[in-house]
């Protein structure tokens, strides 16, 4: 597979770091123990300066116009550009005051970096961090709680912070956001110093009331049965992508739906049946692990371009992300007795 994670040719390597696993093609740097915001800077190739420059239009008579209103983006350490025709207000967010603001989402205590990076030429950097505690299913089904932030600067898109639990068994993306309460945050690079530091806090405001209302939620779906039959329903469901195969499964008229649909539905059943994951006594023939099927169908099984098309796809509104949301929402609605019809 093909991947996007910069390669610094001044220092001779990639600009990612991992703690004790390589994630992306076994490239990056690879360290035993959690680093601190520093260390995690640099381990990942990311203690660069980004400077912000205006641009310069020539005429055709020779003279030279510094523009006012259109300016670029480079790193000095490579000279390479990153973005181009950004507004005047447009502010570079440097990459260490990137790990700053996740410092302080919890006061610099108990945070701990896990990934960092970098992809093109520098222009996109991503990372993720575990928090202290864990959200709890049952006795010992353990979901860790973990922060993506991801920003740039080429002036696409504002700096995103998601809250992204994740269970241990399998590595899943419980990647819900429930009634009125988003999983994430976005700040505008024209925002200061001071609004980055409210929005900070506001993520561990996310994080602490989704983590209570998961587990409320995981565990009750936990003590909820669901046959086979009810299970292969909800994936169908789940995985629909359009109103006319919707329509086909509402209908009955299951001849009617592709080959390629079948055999999606059909993987994600068998990793439902099949995976040790879904042995356990949380999920076996439950709701929690009729959903955790679905996620873990788009973690551990489903083919991706490469590494970053994952990424996008789970926690950038993509296709996994849309699909697991339709899943939560459809084990909700099992739960309520008067929805359970839909499914006999």
């Amino acid at each position: 597979m093909a991947h996007n994670i910069n390669f610094n040719e001044q220092t001779g390597k990639h600009s990612f770091f991992s703690v004790k696993e390589k994630a992306w093609h076994g490239l990056g740097q690879i360290v035993e123990d959690y680093p601190n915001s520093k260390e995690a800077l640099q381990f990942a190739g990311l203690d660069f300066d980004v400077c912000k420059r205006p641009n310069i239009h020539r005429l055709d008579n020779g003279n030279e116009i510094i523009s006012t209103s259109s300016f670029y983006t480079y790193r000095p350490d490579t000279g390479a550009v990153l973005g181009d025709r950004l507004g005047k207000d447009y502010e570079v967010v440097q990459n260490a005051d990137a790990f700053s603001f996740f410092d302080a989402i919890v006061e610099g205590d108990g945070i701990q970096y896990e990934t960092a990076g970098a992809l093109g030429k520098g222009e996109k950097i991503f990372i993720t961090a575990k928090l202290p505690g864990y959200i709890k299913v049952g006795n010992d089904d353990m979901i860790e709680k973990y922060l993506f932030l991801n920003t740039s600067h080429d002036g696409f898109g504002s700096i995103m912070a998601a809250f992204t639990p994740t269970r241990i068994v399998c590595n899943n993306t419980l990647n819900a956001a429930l009634k009125n309460c988003s999983n994430s945050i976005k700040v505008r690079h024209t925002a200061n110093v001071k609004e980055r530091l409210e929005e900070a806090h506001k993520v561990m405001g996310i994080s602490n009331q989704l983590s209570v209302q998961m587990e409320g939620i995981f565990n009750q779906w936990a003590k909820v049965r669901i046959t086979d039959k009810e299970v292969q329903k909800l994936i169908q469901l789940a995985m629909v992508p359009n109103k006319e195969v919707l329509q086909n499964i509402e209908n009955g008229e299951l001849d009617e739906l592709s080959t390629c649909f079948k055999n999606m539905c059909d993987d994600v059943y068998e990793y439902n049946m099949t995976s040790p994951s879904q042995q356990y006594e949380t999920t076996k023939g439950t709701v929690f692990g009729a959903y955790n099927a679905i996620t873990g169908y788009f973690q551990n099984v489903r083919n991706y371009k490469d590494d970053e098309a994952k990424m996008k796809s789970l926690l950038y509104g993509g296709t996994a992300q849309l699909r697991t949301q339709k899943a939560f929402q459809l084990c909700e609605d099992f739960v309520k007795s008067e929805m359970v019809g839909i499914y006999n």
